[in-house]
């Protein structure tokens, strides 16, 4: 949510972003409802005012008494008036989208985002390679048929080695992140001054509740998310929506940031709106597994804090020896919540394309503004805090490896990162 100080001194500003974000909301009317807000509430406390001092003069005459009785139903009838506008202002608030940070093109679809870095030699072979699908089935991998006869479509049984291969490349992720001396040397390598302080490890609830799910402005669109029947419970989209409600309304002191959180969680997303897309495979699944990165920070902190996380998506992928493009989402992209958001594409030569692994999203203090987390500075002052959160890894870059690393008699060879972790150096 937007500061309301900032709407009514930057009201073109917001409007822009409006614009530029394909959201539909008429600034005019948050002007006028907060205006029409306001003035009820200044004419209540002239009239609380009024009645004081006519209390101060003594009930006992009729009169005064009959003036005091007066006016307080007066205050009393203007209540529902208040709370109207109040409760229409509301709504509007929670339809305006965060500023675009000055870096973000302006585009009206995702084909108008900007690729801004790309990393890494796509493998050349001596034969014609084969999609992740292909190579995996025949190898007994993954069953997508009988996942079907299980739950229905966009399910899969991961199996055998492939299962220990995802594991260890998680594993290596948490090594990763919960080693301040690799955290240290990402940081340099990136020119970036931030603390290098270590992620805490979080294996967190799948389930949240319609308030704090709200309240990150991750819950919509409804249709993508999974309703537990008959409760005030969800299916979480992504472990950020579990971490980063983990402090709503709490004022944490200053010396604790940056608090940073290295999540993994089952997600589960209907996949609304792409039938018959990316059925073959495991590209676009219900339910996948994921690494997040959340990150809380003070306001001056949050703008390299976010380059940190790129940085460090970015020493994963390398370490994976993956190709791989960087891409800053354009303003229509980047979704409502957002200031900015990066991506990472993976080169996947069985599909010859570039295909999203990772996403970072920078939300200023947007989502803390209606989860009501805060940071008590040194001076005693009370502020909200900024949020990040960025893939780690997911299931896409076992994508990447199955594609990336194939042999020609079909045998997958392991990232020699990862060997240590599973125990194998190929899949056959």
């Amino acid at each position: 949510m937007l500061d309301l100080n900032f709407i009514r001194e930057n009201p073109e500003v917001v409007r822009k972003a409006c614009k530029d974000k394909n959201v539909e909301v008429n600034v005019d009317d948050v002007l006028g409802l907060d205006k029409k807000k306001r003035e009820i509430m200044t004419e209540m406390e002239t009239l609380k005012a009024e009645q004081n001092k006519i209390s101060r003069g003594g009930t006992e005459n009729k009169e005064i008494f009959a003036q005091a009785k007066e006016i307080k139903e007066k205050i009393k009838s203007m209540a529902p008036e208040l709370e109207k506008a109040d409760a229409e202002l509301q709504i509007l608030l929670l339809q305006l989208p965060n500023i675009p940070y000055e870096d973000v093109p302006v585009g009206t679809t995702e084909d108008e985002n900007k690729v801004i870095k790309t990393v890494g030699k796509k493998p050349h072979f001596g034969f014609e390679p084969k999609n992740h699908w292909e190579l995996a089935e025949k190898m007994g991998l993954i069953d997508k048929e009988r996942a079907a006869k299980v739950a229905g479509s966009r399910f899969a049984y991961l199996k055998g080695p492939l299962v220990l291969l995802e594991l260890s490349m998680f594993r290596f992720a948490f090594d990763v992140l919960s080693n301040e001396e690799i955290l240290a040397k990402i940081a340099k390598k990136a020119k970036l001054n931030v603390s290098t302080k270590p992620f805490v490890p979080v294996l967190p609830p799948l389930m949240i509740k319609t308030e704090p799910y709200s309240a990150m402005d991750r819950l919509e669109p409804r249709e993508e998310r999974y309703k537990i029947e008959g409760e005030d419970l969800w299916l979480e989209g992504s472990a950020e929506h579990v971490l980063g409600t983990m402090h709503m309304n709490e004022t944490i002191a200053e010396n604790e940031f940056p608090i940073r959180y290295a999540g993994y969680a089952t997600s589960f997303r209907k996949e609304a709106g792409t039938y018959g897309k990316d059925m073959e495979g495991i590209l676009r699944m219900h339910q996948f597994n994921k690494l997040e990165m959340e990150s809380l920070t003070v306001a001056e902190n949050s703008y390299e804090e976010h380059l940190f996380l790129i940085a460090i998506q970015e020493y994963l992928m390398g370490q994976l020896e993956l190709p791989y493009e960087v891409m800053l989402k354009c303003t229509a992209d980047i979704g409502k919540p957002n200031a900015r958001g990066v991506d990472i594409n993976v080169w996947l030569p069985g599909q010859n394309k570039y295909r999203e692994t990772h996403t970072a999203d920078y939300m200023t203090d947007y989502q803390a503004r209606r989860l009501q987390t805060k940071v008590r500075r040194k001076s005693g002052k009370v502020e909200l805090v900024h949020t990040n959160d960025a893939t780690a890894l997911a299931e896409r870059p076992l994508i990447a490896i199955l594609e990336n690393y194939q042999q020609k008699d079909g045998s997958i060879k392991v990232p020699k990162v990862l060997q240590k972790y599973c125990g194998f150096k190929i899949i056959k």
